[in-house]
């Protein structure tokens, strides 16, 4: 499949994250990939992806839990090597891969990815980066100990639609951005690992992240103050999780910013800046299977756009794999994950004490925006081996 990139180059920031040992790794070949988990998200998406990018990278290697998934999936998209979790020390010190891609439950994030950098393997890890600030921090000690690139896998940061949101309302055509409101929602399926607490589910790791990330890389700024609440009732689904959290951030400048995010209702997607002359809507806004779309009023005059189904995983994947030949720290990187996970921790201790939380002073990290967007052709999946979809239709 043919690939498609923007004009501006790829922006990685030129910053060393620590000393350590040199991480292994080619500097012109391609990166060689492991993906560790078979999930659903690593089936419908990750693994697929491979198959735009053999240019810059290609994937050797799979790691599951599941003996059956891994010989399946070996043989549909030719892996040449598919190992249990138990092989995976080894396997990083045996120079078959340089890389790895975490598609693993929240809980096992941590433990994978210092296990890789103390290795030597540099690290592309979903979000959210870990369910605690501590492990996030853990994350960030061992890429800079190990001198490897560790970035969180924030898709949208290359993606059209989200970049040209940011540059229409930081271009003033919607006057002064005033506020944000936006609602993912999804009916998840019961048992899915997203309904198990102590695997670090709940809906504000899984979809509300997005809401947050997106407010802040609209306003290009970080919250101030959050106040929370939310609900469970008595579906079963929810006997460990929240169903729905609700959640107002203050932003400097007098913004703000407001979200839902649920586990029990119709599949939603969208969110909505409104400033002093004009609003968008992007709707859907946080979708990779689908065409995205806005809707930007200004002065009472609409236009609307589509924006054409990409590969958001290749294009993280090629982005990634330019940072560790150049020697680049990538962004996202570990600080961008870590922020996302500090205002969760502040979200749910708004909840329990049910009032309003002083955000403690966040780092500033770089910006997304439209130079960093990458364009490749949607990838099929070649079908599902041992998994279901997250959410019940």
């Amino acid at each position: 499949m043919k690939s498609k990139r923007t004009k501006g180059t790829p922006h990685p920031r030129k910053e060393s994250q620590g000393g350590g040992r040199v991480a292994k790794g080619p500097t012109s070949k391609p990166i060689r990939f492991a993906v560790v988990g078979a999930g659903h998200i690593a089936q419908n998406a990750v693994i697929p992806a491979f198959a735009n990018t053999a240019k810059d990278c290609v994937l050797t290697t799979l790691f599951s839990d599941d003996e059956k998934k891994r010989r399946a999936l070996s043989r549909k998209y030719k892996i040449d090597h598919a190992l249990g979790y138990d092989a995976f020390d080894e396997a990083c010190r045996s120079g078959t891969f340089d890389a790895v891609y975490i598609a693993l439950p929240n809980h096992l994030h941590r433990d994978y990815t210092v296990r890789a950098a103390n290795a030597g393997i540099h690290v592309l890890c979903e979000k959210p980066m870990a369910v605690t600030s501590d492990e996030c921090h853990e994350m960030l000690d061992a890429a800079a100990k190990n001198n490897i690139r560790l970035m969180i896998a924030y898709r949208l940061h290359f993606e059209q639609a989200n970049m040209k949101a940011v540059e229409i309302v930081q271009s003033g055509k919607l006057g002064d951005p005033r506020f944000f409101n936006s609602v993912f929602s999804m009916q998840v399926r019961s048992g899915n690992v997203r309904t198990q607490a102590d695997k670090g589910g709940g809906p504000l790791f899984d979809i509300g992240i997005y809401c947050i990330n997106a407010a802040r890389y609209l306003f290009r700024a970080e919250p101030i103050e959050i106040s929370a609440s939310a609900i469970r009732g008595d579906d079963p689904r929810f006997a460990e999780i929240d169903e729905a959290v609700s959640v107002t951030m203050k932003f400097p400048g007098s913004r703000i910013a407001s979200f839902v995010c649920s586990f029990g209702a119709s599949d939603v997607s969208h969110y909505q800046v409104v400033g002093t002359t004009g609003d968008l809507v992007a709707n859907p806004a946080f979708d990779y299977r689908h065409v995205l779309e806005h809707k930007v009023t200004i002065n009472g005059k609409a236009r609307t756009t589509v924006f054409k189904k990409r590969d958001q995983f290749a294009a993280e994947l090629v982005y990634f794999a330019q940072c560790i030949r150049d020697g680049t720290d990538p962004a996202p990187g570990g600080r961008e994950g870590l922020i996302d996970v500090m205002i969760i921790e502040e979200i749910e201790r708004s909840i329990r004490k049910g009032k309003a939380i002083t955000m403690p002073r966040l780092p500033v990290e770089p910006r997304p925006d439209l130079l960093q967007e990458l364009r490749f052709a949607p990838s099929k999946s070649k079908g599902f081996v041992g998994v279901q979809a997250p959410t019940r239709r």
